[in-house]
Parts: C-alpha cells; sequence; structure tokens
C-alpha cells in the first residue's frame, strides 16, 4: 500500500478533534504510550534505586541515543539528552566565551521563535548582536550573511524551518560560507517532518525537542554537540553525573554526553521518545515527508478558493514544512482559532513580527477527509 495514502490515525489516541498543531505538541501513537506505561511498571517492580534498575536504566538511554543518532546523521555520543529546545539553546548562549569585541548574527530578531531569540538578546549585555535582515517569508541572501561575518564572530544562530511561515532555510548553503564561524541550529521545527542531515547541515550545535514533529512526549529535549566543538562551550550546570573529583578539590568534566547532563533525566519521557522515534522510523521519514507536503498543499490550494484568505509563506512546497499560516480578511486571528476550537478543530494563533496570524500545522497521522473537513468549517465562519 502506498504510504502517503494510508490512514494510520487509529494509531494514535482517538478523539472527536481534528488536531492541526503539531508545530506545537503532536500527537503520541498508542505504542507509546504503552510503552512508557510498561516502563513505569518494570523499573517500579525491580526497584528504582536498586542494583538491577541502574543497568535498566542506561540501556533505555543507550537506545533513545542511538535512535536519535539514526535519524539526524550523528554519533551516539553526541546527543544530550535535555528537557527542551530553550535548555540546549540555552547550553549554547551561556557556555561560549565571549570577550568585549564578540559579535553574534540572528536572522530577523523578533522575526525569530522566542526561544531562539531571547537567550541570544540577553547576550547583548556584554556582545554586539548584528541582525540579517529578510525578505517577507523569512529567507536571507547569502552575501548578506557573509558581508556581516567578520574576524569578532563568535556565533551564526537560525532556525532549520521557521515556526511561522514554515519556510525551510538552505543550511547546507549556508554552512559553505562561514568560514569556520560555530553555527547553531535550532532545528525544532524539522526533525521528525523533514531529512535533517547534521553531516550534511555542518553545523556545530543543533537542539530540539520530542514532542513536536518526533510525537514524544512533553519535557523531552535533545541537544547535538558536535564532539570537535564540545571544547567550544563550558557547562553551566555541574553535578556528579556530569563531572568527576580529582586529587580531593579539583573537578573535571566528563566526556560528551555527560558533561552537559546534570541530575535525574526524565527515563519515563524518554522511554516514550525512542518508542515514538521508531514508529516514525518504521513509516519511513521520506514518506513523512511526502505526506505532509500532499495535506499542506491541499489545505493551501482549497484556502486559496475561499475570498478573503490572506495567506502567508513560501508557494514552493519544497521550501516550506507543512505549516500553513494564513489570515481571513476582515476577522480578527485569535477570534478564527477560537470559533474553530468551539468546533473541534485546533489551530494556534501565533505571529509573523507585529502580524498575528493563525498556524494550522498538519502530520502524517491527519487525513485528507479532515482537511476538507477544516475548510467546509472555515467556509462556514
Amino acid at each position: 500500500m502506498n504510504l502517503v495514502s494510508k490512514d494510520i490515525s487509529d494509531d494514535f489516541p482517538s478523539s472527536d478533534k481534528i488536531y492541526l498543531n503539531n508545530a506545537s505538541v503532536s500527537l503520541m501513537p498508542n505504542q507509546s504510550i504503552e510503552a512508557m506505561k510498561d516502563f513505569l511498571i518494570s523499573y517500579n517492580s525491580i526497584g528504582p534505586d536498586s542494583k538491577e534498575s541502574e543497568p535498566f536504566v542506561t540501556e533505555k538511554l543507550r537506545d533513545v541515543r542511538k535512535t536519535i543518532a539514526k535519524i539526524i546523521s550523528c554519533q551516539p555520543d553526541e546527543i544530550v539528552l535535555t528537557q527542551s529546545t530553550t535548555d540546549g539553546i540555552n547550553i549554547v548562549a551561556n557556555g561560549l566565551t565571549f570577550d568585549e569585541k564578540s559579535n553574534i548574527i540572528i536572522r530577523g530578531m523578533t522575526h525569530e521563535h522566542h526561544s531562539n531569540f531571547y537567550p541570544w538578546l540577553k547576550l547583548r549585555e556584554k556582545i554586539s548582536m548584528k541582525n540579517l535582515p529578510i525578505d517577507k517569508d523569512g529567507f536571507f541572501k547569502l552575501e548578506d550573511l557573509e558581508s556581516l561575518i567578520d574576524d569578532n564572530t563568535k556565533l551564526v544562530a537560525l532556525s532549520h524551518a521557521l515556526y511561522n511561515t514554515g519556510s525551510i532555510l538552505p543550511l547546507e548553503k549556508i554552512a559553505k560560507i562561514l568560514n569556520n564561524v560555530p553555527l547553531f541550529v535550532d532545528s525544532a521545527q524539522t526533525v521528525g517532518c523533514i531529512d535533517v542531515d547534521v553531516s550534511k547541515i555542518n553545523c556545530n550545535f543543533m537542539s530540539f525537542n520530542g514532542s513536536k514533529w518526533l510525537c514524544g512526549p512533553m519535557g523531552t529535549g535533545l541537544f547535538y554537540c558536535n564532539r570537535k566543538s564540545s571544547g567550544l562551550l563550558e557547562p553551566r550546570t555541574i553535578g556528579g553525573e556530569s563531572a568527576i573529583i580529582y586529587d580531593d578539590t579539583n573537578l573535571a568534566f566528563k566526556e560528551l554526553p555527560d558533561k552537559f547532563q546534570t541530575g535525574f533525566r526524565n527515563y519515563v519521557g524518554i522511554v516514550g521518545l525512542e518508542s515514538s522515534a521508531n514508529y516514525l522510523l518504521n513509516f519511513g521519514l521520506k514518506n513523512i515527508r511526502e505526506k505532509n507536503q500532499y495535506l499542506s498543499n491541499l489545505l493551501r490550494e482549497e484556502l486559496s478558493k475561499i475570498p478573503k484568505i490572506i495567506l502567508y509563506g513560501p508557494e514552493d512546497p519544497n521550501s516550506r514544512t507543512s505549516i500553513v499560516s494564513f489570515n481571513i480578511d476582515g476577522m480578527d486571528s485569535q477570534e478564527v482559532v477560537d470559533r474553530l476550537e468551539k468546533q473541534n478543530i485546533i489551530l494556534a494563533l501565533r505571529e509573523i513580527m507585529e502580524t498575528k496570524i493563525v498556524r494550522a500545522s498538519p502530520h502524517f497521522f491527519n487525513t485528507e477527509s479532515e482537511i476538507m473537513s477544516v475548510i467546509d468549517t472555515i467556509k462556514r465562519l
């Protein structure tokens, strides 16, 4: 069977809602919910702080690193387990070393997601920030980026895909002009829905979470740190899990990934994430991308037929994720979202700079019939 046309909605919890807010938090497969339940029963049965529990948990951590490393094409020890995308961003923002001449480059400033803007904005107290000018879809000219880079540029921080327009930035081309300037990538809007290969992107650091396109639980995050780039960051937290003591009073950080991990991890969440990631791999990331493109193209096409609809984002489907952002001329964006939710259709209110927009973000478990039902409801607003 063609997986793009296959209805897999039964693999997810049943609901009377049409859920199109996967760019925020996605649904979890039933198998992942069961895996979390099974883990909790087993973990408590063997004793959470028993000798038997340590290898049990260690195996779960090793499994999720292997699975995520397979998805983004890196080594398992380059995957640091966090709670969120924001955690990984702060590891970089607070771990780099700067002097008074240092600068970093940010795309579009307030056009960025808050999580990939506020941590860098806070650095303004000690370094300068350079704004990379953008067009209406959030793209920029490569020559503009190249002109901003100088000997004091310590980092370029970019989103892989944009949370508001869905635009996918050409990171492979971008990396080639950085001249060894470190690159941080916020890939919260790409891992799990398009191909993400860090060996091709050639970034130093990447952060994403498990609860968006990877269909994992809340409170799970992943931070990719290239082995060769680990020395660029000084951990800002320290504990028995991340460091060792020698000569009675001296401390040394452990190697990756332990270097950036203090305290216990969200073990049950990690088990759910690993199960969801394997579900995606079994379906096939290329199949996910193809199905998401089909659903988003259908939604955009049908929306464009409705009078007063204003669409945002690139026309080229290969230049965007499945995010479809729009407004209805003469209607408040919040009102549109609220009225749809009262009819069991879940979208999101977001913004493009100062403009409030309605954002839909279908994922591969959504169906064509759901898209058409949404269209019919919007026509009646």
